[in-house]
């Protein structure tokens, strides 16, 4: 629980919600103090001088006091204003997907460092990539590690036998892969070719740079897409609402 009166702390928007005539509710990550809710009072007037540095995916360092009910930003001073995210309608698209995901994965005022740099990093390679579709895909695969999620994809999670170079399953509800012995009558399980495979264990262990290096095939793309969404979605026990206007706008954007 935060006790301090007053914190001085980085932090990045993730959600942000009309209050009253001229104030905001945020929804922060904080390295150390986690995710919280906090109210800006009078950002939303064409005077105050927080406006800019508490908007949707800035990156600020703020000072935060303690409010009767909640802690309010006292001051804010940007870091990164990620403005090619926030400027474009298809890379904030995937930053809303990406914040509704370490939202969901995140529980109220745990301290989460690595994951706080993940979110900091994925709207950094956001404003540059000429991959976002990839660099959405290393952003789940990520998070899913950092938050206890990481799928077994070495092993067959029904048996334990090494899984070879070759098409196999992916068994959602089994947290991983499933040899095709196993696999092909398993109820849930998807087929995840040999490329696929190779791609999402890539993901585990590279940094993005190296992933921006890969061409990978539009089906490869698509497979891991719903691979992947489909893990997140039985992880979390729920669908996520981002999804539905992330592929309207991609849809768009295509047409």
């Amino acid at each position: 629980m935060l006790r301090a009166r007053t914190i001085k702390t980085e932090a990045i928007v993730l959600r942000q919600q009309e209050f009253g005539e001229a104030d905001r509710l945020l929804t922060l990550v904080t390295p150390m103090l986690g995710k919280l809710r906090v109210l800006a009072k009078g950002v939303r007037r064409a005077t105050s001088r927080k406006a800019g540095h508490v908007e949707l995916f800035v990156r600020s360092e703020m000072l935060l006091s303690k409010g009767r009910d909640m802690h309010l930003v006292t001051q804010a001073d940007t870091i990164a204003a990620h403005r090619p995210v926030r400027e474009n309608l298809e890379r904030s698209s995937y930053a809303t997907y990406f914040a509704e995901l370490l939202d969901r994965f995140t529980p109220e005022e745990e301290a989460g460092p690595a994951l706080y740099q993940l979110f900091s990093s994925a709207l950094g390679w956001l404003s540059e990539s000429a991959q976002p579709e990839l660099t959405a895909r290393f952003f789940e695969t990520q998070l899913l590690g950092l938050a206890g999620y990481q799928p077994e994809l070495r092993r067959c999670v029904v048996r334990g036998c090494a899984i070879t170079a070759r098409a196999q399953y992916f068994d959602p509800l089994a947290g991983g892969v499933a040899c095709p012995p196993c696999g092909s009558g398993r109820a849930g399980a998807l087929a995840i070719s040999l490329g696929a495979l190779k791609v999402l264990r890539l993901m585990e262990s590279c940094p993005h740079s190296r992933l921006m290096e890969l061409r990978v095939s539009p089906g490869v793309a698509r497979e891991l897409e719903l691979l992947l969404l489909r893990y997140i979605t039985v992880a979390l026990e729920r669908s996520l609402k981002s999804v539905d206007f992330l592929n309207h706008v991609r849809r768009t954007a295509s047409a």
